[in-house]
């Protein structure tokens, strides 16, 4: 089974597509597929369905959602069991072994399963590669870490279950995914301004800046790459337009960190190197 929710949701076993367009299977498929391998409880599924309101029928309701899933596996089953036979006629000797849909969608007490089969996630994949990426910028391998970690973000189209229209559970999710997303970004950022590709860097921090109005990270990280470029009085606005925002929007000004960053710049002449400390540990105000 080959899982993506990193934009648009779509699972798909043997290469057939198992992705209903009703919306509320929809909404039980993309968070059995967010936790595939694991038991999502039926409590879960009926607060991601209906919130704090569940009808009576709930769990029959919930019982019909599955069986459709289910519907939708045996067909890509059947047809990747007719490749696989039309390929290698030998291979249906083999047809006890196969998997039926309810060994891939598992009824188990308290819950439901979506079994995987050891096939692909981007969710894993993405985790798998930042986690390597953030242990190579430890270890102080830059250029590792900047190409781990744009591998990582590659896999993301667009926002998560980007045309799943989510409840609770969803929301929360996606919500915690971006915070992953945001996360590697400004490392990956990080490790390239280390490297020196800060003029390579602007037009990305621009539309970034843009985007997260409030993210001291990325503020400061595109102060470093103007100053950096030779482009001081930018960097110094670009300060000024993010206090005003969070002073403006949450009543907070910048963070000690930036302020020392923003007074550096202040004092440095055009050549001159700046310290800053823009890492996720110092700069960590997001909204």
């Amino acid at each position: 089974m080959d899982i993506e929710v990193l934009g648009t949701l779509a699972v798909r076993e043997h290469g057939v597509s198992i992705t209903p367009t009703a919306p509320k299977p929809r909404q039980v498929l993309a968070l059995l597929a967010l936790h595939a391998d694991q038991v999502v409880p039926v409590s879960a599924l009926i607060e991601e369905l209906w919130a704090g309101a569940p009808p009576r029928s709930a769990r029959t309701t919930l019982q019909t959602y599955v069986l459709q899933l289910r519907a939708l596996i045996a067909t890509a089953l059947e047809q990747g069991a007719a490749a696989e036979d039309g390929e290698c006629p030998e291979g249906a000797a083999g047809a006890a072994e196969r998997r039926t849909a309810k060994d891939v969608l598992v009824t188990l007490p308290g819950g439901y399963l979506l079994n995987s089969g050891g096939g692909t996630s981007d969710v894993r994949e993405f985790d798998r590669l930042a986690g390597m990426g953030y242990r190579a910028m430890d270890g102080g391998d830059f250029p590792g870490a900047a190409r781990l970690l744009r591998e990582a973000l590659s896999l993301w189209s667009g926002p998560a279950f980007a045309d799943v229209h989510g409840g609770i559970q969803l929301d929360m999710e996606t919500r915690r995914l971006e915070e992953t997303r945001l996360c590697a970004l400004d490392q990956r950022i990080e490790a390239d301004l280390r490297l020196g590709r800060h003029r390579e860097l602007l037009a990305e921090l621009t539309v970034l800046a843009s985007r997260y109005r409030t993210h001291e990270n990325l503020h400061g990280q595109f102060m470093l790459a103007l100053h950096r470029s030779g482009r001081r009085g930018e960097a110094l606005d670009v300060y000024q337009r993010l206090r005003a925002t969070l002073v403006r929007e949450l009543g907070l000004e910048p963070s000690a960190a930036l302020r020392r960053l923003q007074r550096s710049i202040l004092m440095a002449s055009p050549e001159s190197p700046v310290v800053a400390e823009t890492n996720s540990e110092q700069l960590v105000r997001v909204a």
